[in-house]
């Protein structure tokens, strides 16, 4: 019989969208094929295949269902993962069984099909179905289902890849990024990295007052020797939950990437990580566009001006359109108020946008400065600035997670409890 894995839900809702805090994590590479009886599931399939999470997968679509794949496969290997569509019952068992004897072992099976019957689920899960997926389907429910396969459903999400990128040069992305990861992880208490891929003139080592003598640029470089270990060895450690993989912030060689320079370093990230944050500089490449484009959540940083405006606008279009599974990038404002500066309100932003900014940040520059100067965090400097309740509230919504409340004691706490004891 088909080895494939088994999944232990015993019921299949009908296909929604997804709420807006789902996180799946991307497929690895594999291969796909999907037979499809319908052309909106085919539609569907190949709309699915262009999401970005399924961007390392290669995916073929078929017509013909159960028995165009059962014919396929007399003479040739089967992939990683067979979708099927299948409209009836008593066929689809008959079909299963006849692919099993040209099936390869390790091949997961996922059908989709319109009938909604906890019998016929279960008769699936006994032939060894990894899922089955209730007719129609959207892109978002083919991409969740394939996905899903290559997670363990009793692990925890880990992986959430965060992008920060500031809509214009010295718009403060890199302090913005910097200070949320510090949040995420002293509030949130989520394990965390800050990734600093400005490699010539990144930031976040001055920030945390880090000097590590190795960092991105190591693993960058050496792509082949990139596993756990190696990306473990580069961290730097900045509090008990925040680590840091450091920029060089030299100019001793010229840091020209390829569009898949960083593959190898998020991949290892997200398999060791709950939660990393990238410190995207400002400038377009292959390699920025592919970065922005495969993460989870997207944060732009923009100053109240005209330029930021109608770069915020010309990233957020790009990203919708690239990204049209997730939800739209979020955005803030940032030295909002510096004096005699004429600026574009954030109600006027807002509607050219069509989104309001998470949250918008004043203009500070003692503490800010303070800040930079003494590498350290703004709540460091400053534990009730109104700032830091702010990062936390983009921490909040970027990671889906709410803060972890601290307990709170006194020195009648002792007592306290001895009365209550008695």
């Amino acid at each position: 019989m088909i080895s494939y894995a088994r999944q232990t839900q015993e019921e299949q809702p009908e296909a929604s969208p997804p709420p807006i805090e789902e996180h799946i994590a991307p497929a690895p590479r594999v291969s796909v094929q999907a037979f499809c009886e319908t052309v909106e599931t085919a539609a569907a399939v190949q709309s699915a295949g262009e999401d970005r999470r399924l961007g390392k997968a290669h995916l073929k679509i078929q017509m013909g269902g159960m028995a165009a794949a059962i014919e396929a496969y007399r003479s040739a290997p089967t992939p990683n993962v067979i979708v099927l569509e299948s409209d009836g019952r008593n066929d689809l068992l008959t079909g299963l069984d006849q692919l099993a004897t040209v099936c390869d072992a390790g091949t997961r099976v996922i059908v989709i099909g319109r009938i909604n019957d906890v019998m016929l689920y279960r008769e699936l899960v006994r032939r060894g179905v990894s899922d089955y997926v209730l007719a129609p389907v959207g892109a978002i429910d083919v991409v969740r289902s394939i996905c899903n396969l290559f997670s363990a459903p009793e692990a925890k999400a880990v992986g959430r890849i965060i992008a920060v990128v500031g809509a214009k040069g010295g718009v403060g992305a890199s302090t913005i990024s910097h200070n949320v990861a510090w949040a995420i992880a002293r509030d949130l208490a989520m394990d965390a990295v800050v990734a600093d891929l400005d490699l010539a003139f990144g930031t976040a080592g001055l920030d945390y007052n880090q000097d590590p003598p190795q960092g991105i640029a190591d693993a960058v470089f050496s792509p082949d020797r990139v596993d756990t270990a190696f990306i473990d060895r580069l961290l730097s450690k900045c509090t008990d939950h925040l680590s840091l993989l450091a920029a060089p912030a030299t100019l001793d060689r010229v840091y020209d990437f390829g569009t898949d320079a960083f593959d190898a370093v998020f991949d290892t990230l997200r398999s060791t990580m709950p939660c990393i944050v990238l410190d995207i500089p400002h400038q377009w490449s292959g390699w920025t566009k592919r970065a922005l484009i495969g993460a989870d959540d997207i944060l732009i940083v923009a100053a109240p001006d005209l330029a930021n405006l109608r770069n915020t606008k010309n990233l957020f279009d790009l990203l919708k359109a690239a990204r049209p599974n997730d939800r739209p990038p979020l955005y803030c404002l940032n030295q909002v108020g510096i004096p005699k500066r004429p600026e574009i309100a954030a109600t006027e932003f807002a509607k050219a946008i069509e989104s309001q900014p998470i949250v918008s940040i004043p203009f500070e520059p003692q503490i800010f400065g303070s800040a930079a100067n003494n590498g350290q965090m703004v709540a460091e400097i400053s534990a009730n600035h109104k700032s830091i309740e702010m990062f936390l509230q983009i921490a909040q919504r970027l990671t889906g997670r709410s803060e972890t409340k601290k307990q709170k004691t006194s020195l009648l706490s002792p007592l306290i409890d001895k009365l209550r004891g008695k």
